[in-house]
Parts: C-alpha cells; structure tokens; sequence
C-alpha cells in the first residue's frame, strides 16, 4: 500500500479509480521505490525512472485502495459534492498494531503468526475546473551576466 499511496501526489479521483482497475488488470504498473526487496523487473516500470524498472501489480493493495475511493465518492454524493471534480489532495498509510496469532510446528513446538495490518488515511477535495496557464507576452528576464555582456557586445 506504501508504494500506491507514493504515486497519488493530487491525481483526480476519477483517474485514479482508472488506473487502479489498470493495476489489477496488469495493464499499468506501480514503481515500488521505497520497499523493493524481492521485487522482480519489469519492463512496464521503466517508464515511470525507477532504478532498476523495479515494479509490481499489488492486487490486493490495489483493491483496498479502490475500495475507499468508491466509499469516498458515495460519501461526496451524500454531501452533495460532484463526484467527477473529486482530487484525492492527501493520502497517508500508517502501520497499525500487530495482530498475533500462532502456528503450530512439528515436535510440540509453536510460533508466531502476525499479520501486518495498516491504516489509511485519504482526503479528497472538490476543485474548479482546470485552467490553463496564460502566455505572457513580455520578454524574458535576463541574468546579470547576460545583461552585462549584452551591453559589451552592442559597445
């Protein structure tokens, strides 16, 4: 889940439902950067300038993460928000307590059988509609230097 919520910096949420139902699928790949231990090759990652091309399609991660963004999308429609203007703006996943369990292992002996849950915390926010950036039609600044030699080269 840490290496979903990496890939989210202000994707609309609409985009981001699409590219997980991607990683599902296998379509798309998500760069693991951070936690890559074990993590094979492929060529999917190479787009995305991982050292590497480390990736992989954490199906269950993924599924979970579309889960919360369906509840998330219900819960603007109940508030009356629009649902297609949605931006998930924050996501954070913190490990949770360890659940213990035991497994029982041959000679009467017994060992530990944790489980790694995680909480996930996602803020989504409405915003307008995209507006493009204006081209300004004044020259370019100039550094010092330029200037300068510019001045020289004219004398």
């Amino acid at each position: 889940s840490s290496g979903i919520n990496a890939e989210w910096p202000l994707r609309p949420g609409r985009k981001a439902t699409k590219y997980l139902k991607d990683v599902v699928a296998q379509k798309q790949i998500i760069p693991m950067r951070r936690f890559m231990g074990g993590v094979g090759r492929h060529a999917q990652a190479k787009a995305f300038n991982t050292a590497g091309s480390l990736g992989a399609w954490p199906k269950k991660s993924a599924t979970v993460f579309l889960d919360l963004l369906r509840n998330a999308e219900s819960n603007a429609e109940v508030k009356g928000l629009e649902v297609d203007s949605l931006v998930v703006e924050y996501i954070q996943v913190n490990r949770a307590p360890l659940m213990r369990r035991r497994t029982y292992r041959a000679h009467g002996r017994i060992n530990p059988f944790m489980c790694n849950p995680c909480h996930i915390e996602m803020i989504l926010t409405e915003t307008e509609s995209v507006v493009s950036k204006e081209e300004d039609d004044a020259p370019k600044k100039k550094s010092k230097k330029k200037e300068a030699r510019a001045r020289l080269g004219a004398q």
